[in-house]
């Protein structure tokens, strides 16, 4: 026991975990703040994984899209569905009924 005392109350080792306090829990950079930096990169780094994808599939839509210096379209389908889905067009013949929830 008077071993133990001798440790506790030795000014080396008080000053090393009120160091070791400070910087756990009331520094600008302590532990939680920590945790919470890496949730928010892990978030951020999946919603940049998420958008890659998107801007792949839409450079493969683009690509479908796409019309060449003589005006033809590389998939003329594609171009009518993405028309009639994204800009509401139409044939003269057809009447659009537009269902929205």
């Amino acid at each position: 026991m008077n071993k133990i005392t001798k440790i506790i109350t030795n000014k080396y080792f008080i000053t090393s975990f009120c160091f070791v306090a400070w910087i756990a829990y009331f520094d600008q950079n302590d532990w939680m703040t920590l945790r919470e930096r890496e949730k928010e990169l892990n978030t951020l780094n999946d919603n940049i994984a998420y958008l890659k994808k998107e801007i792949a599939q839409m450079s493969v839509e683009t690509k479908s899209l796409t019309v060449d210096l003589y005006g033809h379209v590389n998939n003329p389908e594609q171009l009518e569905k993405y028309a009639r889905e994204q800009y509401r067009m139409k044939q003269d013949n057809e009447d659009v009924y537009v269902i929205e929830h």
